[in-house]
Formats: C-alpha cells, structure tokens, sequence
C-alpha cells in the first residue's frame, strides 16, 4: 500500500503543514478565549503577512540572486515583514471592525456580520491593490536537501516553517504562562468583568491579543508565500482549516490549538494516497467532526483562563 511504504513521504510534508495551521489556530483561540468570538477576517492577517513579505523583499532584492548571509538576511526581514503586516491588520480589525461593537455592547450576531464584512473588505482590497493573479515570493536560496529521515529528503523550506512555528509555539506558550501579560490575557479569558474591577485595561489586553494572533498569523503567512504562492484569496482555504484545527484541539486552549493544527496537517497529508489527493479536505474535515461527535469541546477543552 502506497501509504505504508511511502510514509515518512507523506508525514513530514504532514508535520510542516500542521505547524502552519497550529500557527494560524492559535490566532483564532486567542481572540475567542478573551472575547469570545470567532474572528472570521484572521484568514486575511495570514494574507497580510503574505503580501507584507513580498513587498519587502521585492522591494530590497529587485531581480538580485542573494547568496550565503544574505539569504539568511532576507528571510529574517521577510518574516519581520510578515510579523508587522499581520500584526497592524489584527490591530486594525479589532479598532474598527470589533472596538466600536464592543462599547455598544452589540449582540455575538453583530460581531459575527462585522468579521464576515470586515474578511470580504480585506481580500477584496488586496485584489485590487495587488491584483488577482498568484505571485511567488522571490527565491531566497535553492531549496535544496539538508537530511534525509528514513531515505525521506528534508528540504531547507521545510526544515524553516517547521522550526519557526515551534519556535513561535514555544515563544507563545512562555509569555502566555509566565508573563504578566501572560496573566492579563488569561484573566480576561476567565472573567473580563472581575479582571476590570481588579484594575486590568481590558481594552489594552484585547488589543495585545489580536496583535500577538496577528504576529504569528503574519509569519504563518510569508512562510506559506514561500512554499506556495501569494495571492488575495490565499488566507481561505488554510484559514477555514486552521479554525477547524482549532476547533479539534480545543477552541479557547492555545495548546489545543497547537496539536490539533499538527494533527490536521498530519491526517491530510496521510489521507492523501488512501482516498487520493481530491478527497484531502474532506478527510481533514471528517475527521474533526468524527472528533467532535464523541468530546464537543475538543481533545484538551476549550478555555484558555483555565487550560491554557
């Protein structure tokens, strides 16, 4: 069976989509465990990132050919790119499309409507401004082969989206937990009204959360650009999936949010040479609902005050 003797084949390109989707996850688990809510426009933070890293670096290589240093240069500055793109796109969505509602103290549906608005202005927008039509990242070095894991080749992209997304994962996971920013955040996801009394700026920690979400979602995003392509529609498909992973592992847990992102990213991959390749989303999908059936609250809970 094709799966079987083609494993590692089909894992590692597994593991490296699952730690993009883990990194999109968490900005959908963080802005839900303070706010509650679904922010259905994250998917154009990671397109955000995309762009922000191909207008940088289009802008300081032209059609130069970098080598040695400079490649490692140009890839630190495309994700520091990407980073403030997706960053300054969370913030702006949370002063314009959720600040205002949230003062009104307007009903979940409204938010809801406005993140769906706010997801339509976004990629329409980079449509225009960019144009429709897919486009590479320039090639920062020859994606070469750095090992092999049981004859499997490992590739430099590969070894890089894998290692920034843990590395971010691990990042995350020390401020959330050890940080008295850390501590704001959570105590919003546990109980806003009780963290205002006791003198937490509940707007400054909602606005920290959509900007740490939009770091990552902005990294997640030139990372992605490399391997693929960049285009106004590119947040969609990996957005809808990386929400589903955040689903799975427990929407509100950023831990949650880590393994399921990885274990999607992993079954997608495996499912491929059993159902074939046109049946992969729907496998990923399956598989959540299958999840969900018998533990509704994901595999490690939902709250991010409590669990995370």
């Amino acid at each position: 069976m094709a799966l079987f003797e083609n494993f590692w084949d089909y894992l590692i390109p597994g593991l490296t989509l699952g730690a993009v989707y883990a990194v999109i996850a968490i900005g959908y688990t963080l802005v839900y465990g303070v706010l509650q809510l679904i922010n259905f426009a994250h998917s154009e933070v990671f397109m955000a990132g995309g762009f922000g890293g191909l207008l940088v670096l289009s802008a300081l290589m032209g059609d130069a050919q970098p080598s040695g240093a400079a490649s490692v240069l140009f890839v630190v500055l495309g994700i520091a790119a990407g980073a403030l793109a997706g960053g300054g796109t969370a913030y702006a969505l949370e002063r314009v499309a959720y600040r205002p509602l949230r003062r009104r103290g307007a009903p979940r549906l409204i938010f809801l409507i406005s993140a769906v608005g706010a997801s339509f202005f976004l990629y329409n927008l980079a449509g225009r401004l960019f144009g429709r039509n897919p486009v590479p990242i320039p090639a920062l070095y020859e994606n070469g082969v750095l090992f092999t894991v049981f004859g499997t080749p490992v590739r430099i992209t590969q070894v890089l989206m894998l290692g920034a997304a843990i590395v971010m994962m691990i990042v995350l996971d020390l401020v959330v937990n050890r940080t008295r920013m850390g501590a704001g955040i959570r105590a919003v996801a546990q109980d806003s009204e009780t963290a205002s009394l006791m003198g937490v700026n509940i707007d400054s920690v909602i606005a920290r959360t959509f900007i740490i979400g939009g770091l990552l979602g902005g990294v997640a995003g030139f990372l992605f650009g490399m391997f693929s392509t960049v285009t106004y529609t590119m947040g969609f498909l990996p957005g809808i999936k990386a929400f589903a992973a955040a689903v799975l592992g427990g929407i509100g847990n950023i831990r949650g949010a880590m393994l399921g992102g990885m274990l999607l990213g992993i079954v997608e991959n495996l499912s491929a040479p059993v159902f074939g390749t046109a049946w992969v989303d729907v496998t990923a999908f399956l598989v959540l609902v299958l999840v969900l059936m018998f533990r509704p609250t994901g595999i490690l809970g939902e709250r991010l005050g409590r669990s995370a």
